[in-house]
C-alpha cells in the first residue's frame, strides 16, 4: 500500500504541473488573442 501511496503522490505531483502548464499557455494563447483583436479594432 506504502508503495501505492508513493506511486499516486507522484502521479499527481505530474498531473498538477501539467495541468498548471496547460493554465499558462491557454491564458497566454488568450492574451495573444485579445491583442491581435485590439490591433485589428485600432
Amino acid at each position: 500500500m506504502d508503495g501505492f501511496n508513493i506511486v499516486m503522490v507522484i502521479a499527481i505531483i505530474l498531473f498538477a504541473r501539467l495541468g498548471v502548464r496547460l493554465v499558462k499557455g491557454y491564458i497566454k494563447m488568450k492574451d495573444d488573442k485579445k491583442e491581435k483583436e485590439n490591433d485589428q479594432t485600432l
